[in-house]
């Protein structure tokens, strides 16, 4: 019995018959209309995502199976929690929270390829992501979330894996974030002020020097990129203006 596999990466429940999965399902045999149905609906939960698929298929009966792989973490972390991209500095910025219920559910999507043993376990290494990209948990900055989960905070709900948020936990959450989005738009006010001042301090001294001294002051590179912009070197501004040798 010999069996071919196609592997693709696929927008979560919408993948068409057009590339890549189209054309190296076509020699196979297989019913184009029913890989792709079967597809979408294995990957609905990842709407909005990059899903690696797997299609097994056997040459001789033309029956087929399809394996679905998950996102990494920090794309799923991003997803629940709302947003298209973390934090630039996850150190100075805060750009969401998350309960720990939705922890622990992207905590068992990821179950097959975490590091942990147990719940707890992988529990702790979502968390962990969430640190590096600037998500709170529970209302809280990550490390602290994983000095809560050693003490046995949310022991019951960890053991039991409870991933479900009730309708009132959601509208909190909404609330929460809404506020968190008011206090990051503050902040930015701020460190605008902060990078336009040292700039104005260091007025004449090099772009390399303004730029540390905002480095120090904490200010996100975001920001630091957009009120006092990397220069080019003057050796890559001469390779640029010379004429093409013949």
């Amino acid at each position: 019995m010999a069996k071919e596999t196609v592997d693709a990466l696929v927008q979560g429940g919408k993948a068409t018959a057009g590339p890549p999965l189209g054309p190296a399902l076509g020699p196979m045999g297989v019913n184009i209309g029913q890989v792709i149905a079967e597809i979408n609906k294995k990957t609905a939960d990842f709407q909005g995502m990059q899903v690696p698929v797997k299609v097994i298929i056997d040459t001789d009966t033309k029956e087929f199976e399809i394996t679905v792989g998950t996102p990494p973490a920090s794309a799923l972390i991003k997803k629940e929690a709302g947003i298209q991209k973390g934090a630039a500095n996850p150190l100075t910025e805060k750009v969401a929270d998350l309960k720990i219920e939705q922890i622990i559910k992207i905590s068992n999507m990821k179950q097959d390829s975490l590091l942990g043993k147990d719940n707890f376990g992988r529990v702790k290494e979502i968390v962990g992501t969430c640190q590096s990209i600037g998500i709170m948990v529970e209302g809280m900055p990550a490390h602290d979330a994983i000095d809560k989960i050693n003490a046995g905070e949310w022991k019951d709900k960890i053991e039991s894996g409870k991933t479900e948020l009730t309708a009132e936990e959601l509208k909190t959450q909404e609330e929460e974030q809404k506020k968190l989005e008011e206090e990051m738009e503050k902040r930015r006010v701020e460190f605008e002020a902060k990078a336009k001042a040292i700039l104005g301090e260091m007025k004449g001294k090099a772009n390399k020097e303004v730029r540390k001294k905002m480095v120090e002051a904490e200010i996100p590179m975001k920001i630091i990129n957009e009120i006092a912009p990397e220069e080019r070197s003057d050796s890559k501004e001469e390779a640029a203006a010379a004429p093409a040798k013949k």
